[in-house]
């Protein structure tokens, strides 16, 4: 665990912290870093059984066919921008001991394969020689060779192997043994073979660094012979099941804002003038993540829903105001410069406390800002030029559509009287 932040000597932050442990770590050959978080772990890991943001999992029968396109792969996702702690899953590289028979030989010998298994199993494994008594405690007694025997190659091809014939043939003789390269594991997923390309994405938006892997990737796939396919997984699959709900909540967000507005004002102008907000809000909350440098993620997502139900709850207030002097009889330009004035101080008051309360949350660095900042930049910037238009754009529109409305009442007004 790390100490409190205001402990720390360094004055690092939290990515400089990170590079500096992937500095002093990188030296010692074999390790394959992952920096992440428990719980996001944790999350990745129950999403799709993947401990990083993105993995490219290869799938087919032969182990070693996978693991040369995940290497491939690899090599092409180090040199993508945002691509962090790359690694390909250690499948090989366990040392095991090959002992291949050759049958020509324990012919003339007339030995049976059976007799040879049994004797390296005893060697190497071990088998059970007798039982120990202790009270009533019984203990099985194994025999075998010693650790040291059970590791050299030359002392297994001096075993003498019985013959029929009374003879003892040194196994040597007998089969080929050697140390060989096994597979370290063998994972599968939905019952085929599997290797994972797995990295964590930093400093940019997961949708983007997708959409540039899979098409770097694509040729490398397409090369694979018969039987093999590759996969996209981790948190990149939570995203786009969020952004696949998203696309739907969204609109129909706004289509019941709509609806309640018109339900409130009684009128489609009205409705439409409050909804002018949105696009404002949509700009502010869209610069402010450019600016801050804060990929586009489902939090973010979700800000942009607070974000346009605080933007409707301004228009409405100046608009609802503006429609009542109005229908007190006062002018297009009257009602807008009186409305302006009496409700500038509300409409700062409602948008300033949001704006302050925001603040901590878009500078935070502790333990879940990497969901509070995205949501909270998003509704400070929004809310901040809405705020903006809303008091130069809104009155202005709010008085061209009144012009334009009066204008067409008079004109129908003389038409009847003609």
């Amino acid at each position: 665990m790390l100490h409190p932040k205001k402990e720390w000597k360094s004055k690092r932050s939290k990515p400089e912290l990170v590079a500096a442990i992937q500095e002093e770590l990188t030296v010692i050959p074999g390790i394959r870093m992952s920096f992440s978080q428990p719980i996001a772990l944790r999350v990745n890991e129950l999403i799709s059984g993947i401990k990083s943001d993105l993995a490219v999992k290869f799938f087919g029968p032969d182990l070693e066919v996978l693991r040369e396109n995940a290497n491939r792969v690899a090599a092409l996702m180090q040199g993508i921008r945002g691509a962090e702690d790359v690694k390909v899953e250690q499948v090989s590289g366990f040392p095991q001991v090959e002992i291949v028979v050759d049958r020509k030989a324990i012919a003339r010998h007339k030995i049976n394969i059976g007799d040879i298994n049994a004797l390296v199993e005893t060697a190497v494994g071990g088998r059970v020689a007798s039982t120990v008594v202790e009270q009533q405690k019984r203990f099985a007694v194994l025999v075998r060779f010693p650790v040291e025997l059970r590791r050299d190659i030359p002392e297994l091809e001096r075993l003498l192997v019985p013959s029929p014939e009374g003879a003892r043939i040194p196994l040597g003789e007998l089969a080929r043994i050697r140390e060989v390269e096994a597979p370290a594991q063998v994972s599968r997923e939905n019952g085929m073979r599997r290797v994972v390309v797995e990295c964590n994405i930093r400093g940019r938006d997961m949708g983007s660094f997708v959409a540039e892997i899979q098409e770097a990737v694509q040729p490398i796939v397409t090369a694979m012979p018969d039987g093999y396919f590759a996969d996209y997984g981790g948190q990149f699959e939570n995203q786009q099941r969020a952004m696949r709900r998203l696309s739907i909540v969204v609109p129909a967000s706004i289509l019941l804002i709509f609806l309640m507005l018109f339900s409130a004002f009684n009128s489609m102008k009205s409705a439409l003038l409050v909804l002018v907000n949105l696009p404002f809000a949509l700009i502010g909350g869209i610069l402010t993540l450019v600016l801050l440098k804060i990929p586009l993620s489902v939090s973010a997502a979700i800000g942009f829903i607070a974000l346009f139900g605080t933007a409707v709850e301004n228009g409405t207030l100046l608009v609802s105001f503006l429609d009542q002097l109005r229908r007190e009889g006062l002018s297009p330009e009257d009602a807008v410069r009186r409305g302006c004035e009496l409700r500038l101080r509300p409409l700062l008051m409602t948008a300033l406390t949001t704006l302050l309360g925001l603040l901590p949350l878009v500078w935070a660095t502790g333990s879940g800002s990497e969901i509070q900042r995205p949501l909270a930049a998003v509704v400070l910037g929004g809310l901040a030029s809405a705020m903006l238009l809303t008091l130069i754009m809104l009155p202005a529109l709010y008085y061209l559509v009144e012009l334009r409305t009066q204008a067409k009442g008079e004109t129908l007004t003389h038409t009847e009287v003609k």
